[in-house]
């Protein structure tokens, strides 16, 4: 029983699943032992005792991370969330997701990944501010537009970027639009930002069905999480034909096997907060990940596949919108039943990518119009899935073992080129 708890234990954990993956991959490429051990450690971790003074005049205490997986390929990149049960295995895990999605859609970041310990929704806007503005102040010496950029993550937004950014800029004497993405457009932002991840999901999936040969119009999707993600990735698959038949969020779920109407939807939830109570739905009684459907978008947090529920996954195509929703155990079940799975390092990097775009606009002072954007992010997402489904085919390996083949030969081609500072 024991040994049971411990396995457990083990598959729900992010920094152990982030782990297995590389391994898995690794193997493959017959890296060296001593450089393998290397791409698993993070480059830096950094904890930080953060004191907010809250309104009624009492100091509170909350613990923030920032991890520096890798550098080799460029500045780390990586969101910042806001979430009570954040931990430096989780932000470990991310940062090192990180570093392999930017090399799998060949962008020049290494990965990075902060967080904090706490529930936004208990704080006021006031002490959102100053829990953040304290986080970036005392990793100022972390942040900057040539060495780490954070983004938005989970609870996180523009907002919150901006007041990192001012942060930033004080501490510099200087406005400093580089050192984060993800920020409002009028504060040095991209066009296209905010719906990036979503757009990507939309971009895999479409060459998932070309691969396949299953017609996108028609298709019937189901959708855990309808935050930022979600709700893109929802609304963008309906332009193009497919038929939202189950959506989920904190609240609860909701379901019509007929369809839900994803503009009509958007608006009760701008209004209700949720996606319960919805005119013309039926509340979802079962879990979402088991719902019958054709391509299932997991959009909230870690582990919603495991051992547990993979092989009741009826959907055959899982387009991870979510970091880290599926677990090393579920991947293997999942590919025996010839579940398609676009891994995370690839579906959701559209985030990254146009973070990426952001950076670089901020860099020369030209921005591009939305247009532009939109077809700079097509033109990476497409092919960094048809590199990643060429290694797949020719190792005959899943889709998230050929990823993080891509990613790692890349990361590796790199520090054999500039060798190891010893």
């Amino acid at each position: 029983m024991q040994v049971e708890g411990t396995n457990i234990q083990k598959e729900l954990n992010p920094l152990a699943n982030a782990e297995m993956q590389f391994d898995e991959a690794a193997r493959l490429l017959h890296i060296e032992p001593g450089l393998r051990e290397m791409l698993k450690r993070p480059r830096r971790a950094t904890i930080v005792t953060l004191p907010v003074m809250m309104d009624d005049g009492q100091l509170q205490t909350f613990t923030g991370y920032r991890v520096q997986h890798s550098i080799i390929r460029g500045p780390a990149k990586g969101g910042i969330r806001y979430h009570q049960d954040v931990t430096l295995d989780e932000v470990e895990a991310l940062a090192a997701w990180m570093t392999w999605k930017c090399a799998v859609v060949n962008i020049p970041f290494g990965g990075g990944k902060g967080g904090i310990a706490v529930d936004p929704a208990k704080l006021s806007r006031g002490e959102l501010e100053r829990l953040t503005r304290r986080y970036a102040a005392d990793l100022s010496d972390l942040f900057g537009p040539d060495t780490d950029i954070p983004a938005p993550d989970v609870n996180t937004n523009e907002q919150i970027m901006a007041w990192i950014q001012d942060t930033y800029s004080m501490h510099a004497r200087k406005t400093v639009t580089g050192v984060v993405t993800g920020k409002p457009v009028i504060a040095g932002g991209s066009l296209g930002r905010r719906e990036a991840t979503g757009r990507g999901v939309l971009f895999c999936v479409r060459e998932a069905c070309k691969h396949l040969t299953m017609p996108l119009a028609g298709a019937r999707m189901a959708v855990q999480g309808f935050g930022n993600v979600g709700s893109v990735s929802a609304k963008l698959l309906a332009q193009d034909g497919a038929k939202l038949v189950a959506v989920s969020d904190v609240r609860g779920g909701i379901h019509n096997p007929a369809g839900l109407d994803v503009e009509s939807l958007l608006r009760h939830v701008a209004q209700d907060g949720s996606v319960v109570g919805f005119p013309g739905s039926k509340p979802l009684t079962g879990s979402i990940i088991e719902y019958d459907c054709d391509i299932l978008i997991p959009a909230a947090l870690e582990n919603q596949i495991t051992h547990a529920n993979a092989d009741r996954v009826k959907a055959r195509i899982v387009a991870e919108g979510a970091n880290g929703p599926t677990t090393h155990e579920a991947d293997r079940i999942l590919a025996e039943r010839k579940v398609f799975v676009i891994p995370d390092i690839l579906c959701n990097s559209g985030g990254v990518t146009v973070s990426y775009f952001e950076w670089v606009q901020n860099n020369i002072g030209f921005y591009w119009t939305e247009d532009e954007v939109n077809q700079r992010l097509e033109q990476y997402m497409v092919k960094a899935f048809q590199d990643v489904l060429r290694l797949s085919v020719r190792h005959e390996v899943n889709m998230r073992v050929a990823a993080f083949v891509l990613a790692i030969s890349r990361v590796v081609d790199v520090i054999h080129l500039r060798g190891v500072y010893a």
